[in-house]
């Protein structure tokens, strides 16, 4: 097969090259700036691992949440909390509010239930920093993403893998670009001008017999 058979296709891999790797490109940048918008704009995320919030939003949601003053909660908003110690709740919780009581000492006690459970919340609290984050949006299932990327091995498939095929593929472009433009193999056509389209033979001596 010559070389001219050969370079359509050359060039049919090298755009499929080149589009699966600013695909690639296109993907992570994608996925780079949907993890660092909601900071940018002032919002916490947060995984939603429990069920005691289905009906409202469901176990593998992300949670963005927006820190507002403890003073402007209000009967109704749905805060991410850490339980006091002798809850025996460990992680944190995101429950909707659903008493608020003014102590004496000037401080308030809120309690918190959750929408899918029957019952409120056994204790009663009080936030000690000056702003809590309250959820303004959710995103249904997104959270499992995450929830798997905490995985190590998962990890390194979802990003190595992709990561790797975007260098090995920018190489063998590069490689490609640089590669010399070798037609010496290639046969060349007659030029009309180096070839004559007759040949006219010298006009032959006659000799006779004597």
């Amino acid at each position: 097969m010559s070389a001219s058979h050969l370079r359509p296709s050359r060039r049919i891999s090298g755009r499929l090259g080149a589009a699966v790797v600013n695909g690639l490109l296109l993907i992570a940048t994608l996925a780079g700036v949907a993890y660092l918008a909601p900071s940018l704009f002032g919002y916490e995320r947060y995984v939603i691992t429990g069920g005691s919030m289905s009906g409202t939003f469901e176990k593998g949601s992300i949670a963005f949440e927006k820190p507002v003053p403890v003073e402007d909660l209000s009967v109704g908003d749905v805060i991410t909390y850490q339980p006091p110690a002798d809850s025996g709740v460990t992680t944190l919780v995101t429950h909707r509010i659903v008493s608020m009581k003014l102590l004496p000492t000037g401080a308030t006690q809120f309690q918190t239930q959750g929408d899918a459970n029957p019952d409120r919340d056994p204790w009663k609290f009080q936030l000690v920093s000056g702003d809590q984050p309250v959820v303004h949006h959710t995103v249904p299932y997104a959270g499992w993403i995450f929830v798997g990327l905490a995985d190590r091995e998962i990890r390194m498939l979802v990003i190595g893998v992709p990561a790797g095929l975007i260098a090995l593929l920018s190489v063998v472009e590069l490689g490609r670009a640089l590669r010399p433009n070798r037609r010496d193999d290639e046969p060349q056509a007659p030029s009309p001008t180096s070839t004559p389209s007759s040949t006219v033979l010298p006009e032959p001596t006659l000799v006779g017999a004597r």
